[in-house]
């Protein structure tokens, strides 16, 4: 009986240590170059992404880069510090994911379609893509840091 309580306690443990709650995405992540910094937080029920920092080597005459890619040449001017890139993303406990949310690549000035997961508790895997096919998208790790 004691041995049959001992590895209730262990796999439950395991179990409990591979949780994972909608929250944990928040917090502050490298992008996949560490160029910049993200900040995702919850707001309105779901979770959006924000450029919080860029390193000082990618500025321009002394200032953040500018969104020059944007296909809005009104939004061009804008400088990509403190511009929201990823939006909508919604928590499925079921998946272990977040979904149905929208990231803006800066570099290209496009917007796709997204979802994210974790591995761990300090690598947010993000895909995008386009036409509603998850296979035809690209894959970009980010890794937690403090802000």
């Amino acid at each position: 009986m004691k041995k049959l309580f001992v590895l209730f306690v262990v796999c439950f443990s395991a179990i409990y240590s591979q949780a994972q709650s909608a929250d944990d995405i928040t917090g502050t992540w490298w992008n996949d170059i560490k160029t910049s910094k993200i900040k995702v937080e919850k707001r309105d029920g779901k979770y959006i992404g924000t450029i919080v920092y860029i390193v000082p080597e990618k500025y321009v005459n002394g200032e953040p880069e500018k969104d020059t890619k944007n296909p809005d040449s009104k939004l061009q001017s804008r400088s990509i510090l403190n511009l929201q890139i990823l939006n909508g993303l919604v928590y499925n406990a079921g998946d272990k994911e977040w979904a149905g949310g929208m990231i803006y690549d800066p570099k290209s000035g496009k917007t796709y379609e997204c979802f994210a997961w974790l591995e761990g508790r300090d690598v947010l895997q993000l895909k995008g893509f386009v036409a509603g096919i998850r296979m035809l998208g690209r894959k970009s790790a980010w890794t937690r840091t403090t802000l």
